[in-house]
């Protein structure tokens, strides 16, 4: 293989990577990992025969990342999301709550993701919003909210005279589903817990959920984020409560920018109730 042909491959496999694909179908199951060439098929078998045969899953030829030799020992969903309870209580700071992050082994996509994506800003910010789950470039960054749809949110923190110093910026799912899929409904009770204990620690006087995931997560609506944006709510942290507002997401936002006069109002409300 020329030095242009192995470039092509190369990016070839790196978009499938990004798309979330991690496994090829053939006839004939191939370990890659083990050195030993495609076994060919028998010379006298008919092509029907080959069609009729089961297909098997391949491994995709590619570097292994060091959290994926762990994924065998991810703990059965009722144990991870009691781990996750558990070790959330005992977080007495972020920093204490990061570490944990970093350690725990209940969620699955922690073996597919660059790395932990846990926040941006200021903790000490009176404004707290809450996203989802980090996209590509924020799994390559290790910082939420740093793509096109975190660029959107700086601008929209400018027109009411904030930036990344006066706000804390987190997701529910601190790693990068394969794909940018949407995050299981598994995935995100197990790690529920630890952004209910980082808005705790936080403490902010107002908190913002990015997007209808994020307001279903949080504040427990069930209603569509068009009917809910704008609407205040009661956060209730266990020792306090916090004044909540759902918004739309800047990646809507980005789908659809007639939308944007909608979540400008929102902005206004949130400023409104940080000087009030």
């Amino acid at each position: 293989m020329n030095a242009e042909n192995a470039k092509a491959a190369s990016e070839l496999l790196a978009f499938y990577m990004d798309a979330g694909v991690d496994v090829l179908v053939g006839d004939e199951p191939v370990n890659r990992l083990d050195g030993a060439p495609p076994r060919a098929p028998a010379e006298k078998e008919s092509p029907r025969e080959t069609r009729s045969q089961a297909p098997s899953l391949l491994h995709v030829s590619r570097p292994i990342r060091a959290g994926e030799a762990r994924a065998a020992t991810i703990a059965p969903p009722d144990a991870a999301m009691t781990a996750a309870r558990q070790q959330a209580t005992n977080a007495a700071s972020l920093e204490a709550l990061r570490a944990m992050l970093e350690q725990f082994e209940g969620c699955a996509l922690k073996n597919t993701a660059t790395q932990l994506v846990f926040a941006d800003g200021n903790p000490q910010a009176r404004l707290m919003f809450v996203g989802e789950a980090p996209g590509r470039e924020e799994d390559l960054a290790g910082l939420p909210f740093v793509g096109r749809s975190g660029q959107l949110l700086d601008r929209m923190l400018a027109a009411i005279g904030l930036d990344r110093t006066s706000v804390y910026i987190a997701n529910i799912v601190p790693w990068r589903p394969p794909g940018n899929r949407t995050p299981t409904p598994q995935e995100t009770s197990t790690c529920l817990p630890f952004i209910r204990r980082q808005i705790e620690l936080v403490d902010p006087d107002v908190l913002v959920s990015l997007g209808q995931p994020s307001m279903q997560g949080l504040l427990g609506v069930t209603d569509g984020i068009l009917k809910t944006r704008g609407r205040w709510f009661v956060y209730h942290t266990g020792t306090r409560e916090i004044r909540a507002m759902a918004t739309l997401h800047p990646a809507y936002l980005l789908r659809q920018p007639l939308q944007k006069r909608l979540a400008w109002r929102d902005f206004l409300a949130i400023k409104k109730a940080l000087d009030g």
